[in-house]
């Protein structure tokens, strides 16, 4: 068993593909939504858990811009345990320091979500401690043809120039911006896929790949992936000779 102790190299950023809650429930013969009900829970476990390790970014995939194509009973029973989750959390936020933030097409959510939600990211604005970051009616496609557009938008108004645009500032065009990419993802249910979850940002993250179903994903399970992420050797195409001396650069 994984201990706290163990884990000695957390990563800055973790990011999460919560997979399985409708697998969840049909292997019990519940109906979907109690899957979706159950994966809530494990959310609220998993943010705190991260805020007690210190970790200061966590990006869940919430919600998908494919999931707006699921049944319309679905959709809605996922719009409200969304707005119930941040109705509910935000006083541990409040009171553990740890500032919402969301990425997506976020005008697509329902009005009243979409009040809540931005209601809640400011209110949360000012806490320093970690940030809990869900991507939101979010597709990786989508978000860099809206960096490109912006970009592109700028070099017509003359306020940029095409050979200036380098990954820094391209980075500084998509919904992330201001966060580190992810050190560590993490995708439940045991696909190997990234379907369309930050596609430009995990070029170089460590992937954790299991087969337990995001309902299930427990305190355990989080131990282990960490524990996994420690023991994987970071060095983004360099030798480990050039990357440590590179780190010792850095004051790493």
């Amino acid at each position: 068993m994984v201990k706290p102790s163990d884990l000695i190299r957390l990563p800055r950023h973790v990011a999460i593909i919560m997979d399985g809650n409708g697998r969840w429930a049909k292997r019990r013969a519940f109906p979907r939504i109690m899957g979706h009900r159950q994966g809530v829970k494990t959310v609220r476990s998993t943010v705190r858990l991260c805020r007690e390790l210190n970790i200061p970014v966590l990006t869940l995939y919430a919600f998908s811009q494919e999931n707006w194509g699921r049944p319309r009973a679905e959709v809605s029973a996922l719009m409200d345990l969304l707005y119930d989750y941040l109705k509910s959390e935000l006083d541990e936020m409040l009171g553990n320091q740890i500032s919402l933030r969301a990425i997506g097409q976020i005008d697509r959510l329902p009005e009243r979500v979409r009040t809540c939600l931005l209601d809640t990211i400011e209110r949360t604005s000012s806490n320093t401690a970690m940030i809990l970051n869900l991507a939101l009616s979010y597709g990786g496609r989508a978000e860099i043809v809206g960096a490109v557009r912006r970009l592109a938008q700028k070099c017509l108004s003359g306020t940029l120039n095409p050979e200036d645009i380098d990954e820094a500032m391209f980075a500084s065009n998509l919904d992330t911006a201001g966060l580190p990419d992810p050190d560590l993802l993490i995708r439940t249910s045991g696909e190997n896929r990234l379907s369309n979850f930050l596609l430009f940002q995990s070029a170089y993250s460590e992937f954790y790949i299991t087969p337990v179903l995001w309902p299930d994903f427990d305190k355990e399970e989080l131990f282990k992936a960490l524990f996994e992420y420690q023991k994987r050797e970071r060095r983004f195409g360099l030798t480990n000779e050039q990357h440590s001396e590179s780190c010792t650069a850095k004051g790493f």
